[in-house]
């Protein structure tokens, strides 16, 4: 178990431009993320409710990158971590997120996720919720196991800041008089704290100190954040792109994005009048999607929110300079650089 310490020649394959950040992470850290996986597959299992197995393994085997238990195990080896408990800790996180998916999928009625009919279209409501809350506490007697107090206070808050912020979304949802401040709170909560928790605990047990956890929480935090304001700009095609055909979820969920907010804070009589009638109140009809992508780059609230996500992942970087020098420290660097590239 542990860091694969690369060969020239696969030096020369990771390094290759073609290939992807979190490709490189991914195969730099191949032989903890198969004991990861083999963790999660064992404590998936259900003596009793064989549902449970059935519908977590069909979002777990969706082809997810592992973004978030990577950034526990990267955080961890690259402050020098020599245990197996960043094997246990990178399984919570990935319970935690994948149970978070679960509720969000019942409470957006969502019908498809990683391009497949999500667990509660497939199932019910009732599973989806009830296999979350399993996965929850899966998550729990597994960061317990690690005997650190600390983890479970890092990994518990945020687990309720998640739920917070998923809660505040719901409360701004559909209302046009949303700030960038509350989107900020409500990103920094449902998608920003995992990714922080997941690189903190990680240091965490390798023993870092005071001044590198805060610079590990950083760039989690600011990779988060980053991460989820463009996952919103590519919803309305990103930044010279045409309309894909996954474009438009949040336009058709009528959910208050960054962009939105940054259309609506230019938009004259007439265009608020259209945001009122399509996200307000939900009255959606053909050609609309593109006339709200038109004004949004009219606005230039596509480039605007680029900006943002860029700042964020700069703000990243600075933090991640601060830590020792290491493989993973400068793939955790272009990782952040590629967040933001995929805009484009």
């Amino acid at each position: 178990m542990g860091l694969v310490e690369p060969t020239d020649r696969t030096v020369m394959s990771l390094d290759h431009p073609s290939t992807k950040p979190h490709d490189r992470l991914s195969e730099a850290l191949s032989a903890d993320l198969a004991e990861v996986n083999a963790l999660i597959r064992t404590r998936m299992s259900s003596e009793h409710a064989p549902r449970i197995p059935e519908v977590t393994a069909h979002l777990i085997e969706a082809g997810g990158k592992r973004l978030r238990p990577m950034l526990t195990l990267a955080s961890a080896r690259m402050m020098g971590y020599a245990g197996d408990d960043h094997i246990k800790l990178a399984a919570t996180v990935e319970f935690i997120h994948t149970a978070t998916l679960l509720h969000d999928d019942v409470v957006d009625e969502s019908e498809a996720r990683r391009g497949r009919p999500t667990a509660n279209l497939l199932w019910d409501n009732q599973s989806s919720v009830l296999v979350g809350d399993y996965l929850f506490a899966r998550s729990f007697q597994l960061m317990v196991e690690t005997g650190s107090l600390r983890v479970l206070d890092i990994l518990s808050n945020a687990a309720a800041t998640i739920a917070e912020g998923e809660v505040l979304q719901l409360t701004v949802a559909r209302n046009l008089e949303t700030s960038e401040a509350t989107y900020l709170k409500v990103v920094r909560g449902k998608t920003a704290a995992l990714f922080s928790a997941a690189m903190e605990v990680g240091g965490e047990i390798a023993g870092a100190t005071p001044d590198e956890s805060k610079a590990l929480w950083t760039y989690g935090d600011a990779l988060g954040v980053a991460f989820q304001i463009v996952d919103d700009l590519l919803d309305y095609g990103g930044v010279g792109t045409v309309m894909g055909k996954n474009t438009g979820d949040d336009f058709r969920e009528r959910k208050m994005s960054l962009p939105l907010i940054k259309a609506l804070a230019n938009a004259d009589a007439k265009e608020r009048d259209f945001w009122t009638r399509v996200i307000q109140n939900g009255d959606q009809r053909d050609g609309d999607l593109e006339h709200a992508q038109s004004l949004m780059r009219m606005h230039g609230a596509l480039e605007d929110t680029r900006s943002e996500a860029v700042a964020w992942t700069e703000k990243a970087r600075l933090a991640l300079a601060q830590l020792p020098d290491h493989t993973l420290r400068h793939m955790l660097d272009d990782l952040a650089d590629y967040v933001v590239a995929r805009t484009l």
